[in-house]
């Protein structure tokens, strides 16, 4: 059961930028379970952030979805979205190191708050942030 609330798409949304994410780890960040995204660079970047399902399915099967369950208490969802903006969260810092359980030691952390899901919309990905082109 997700923790956040649907929004909107408004204009502003439109114009922000993305971050493409494997599912169930999109999930798990737009429905307010996972609040820091681990990744190999820091960013600089404050405010909103579209999270972007992409098209990789490796992580999303049985086996990952108990070890998520056991882990960290979250049951995953049978159908998800793949190929689309799924919600929007505010990157609020960027760390070295983090009390979450979802920071993995020697990644930067990527600090998110604020999460909100959207309806989906479909957008190809892209290595690192970008501005998405929806698909018509």
């Amino acid at each position: 059961m997700s923790k956040t609330r649907v929004v909107d798409w408004t204009p502003a949304l439109e114009a922000t930028k993305a971050l493409t994410v494997k599912q169930p780890l999109a999930w798990l960040i737009v429905s307010g379970f996972k609040d820091v995204e681990n990744r190999s660079r820091r960013t600089h970047h404050r405010g909103p952030l579209l999270i972007h399902a992409g098209l990789d399915k490796s992580l999303f099967n049985v086996d990952e979805a108990e070890y998520i369950k056991e882990k960290y208490g979250v049951d995953i969802p049978d159908e998800l979205d793949f190929g689309a903006v799924v919600g929007v969260v505010d990157v609020v810092d960027c760390v070295e190191t983090s009390k979450s359980k979802w920071h993995m030691p020697g990644h930067f952390g990527w600090v998110l708050a604020n999460p909100r899901q959207l309806e989906s919309r479909g957008c190809k990905g892209a290595l690192g942030t970008f501005l998405p082109v929806f698909e018509v």
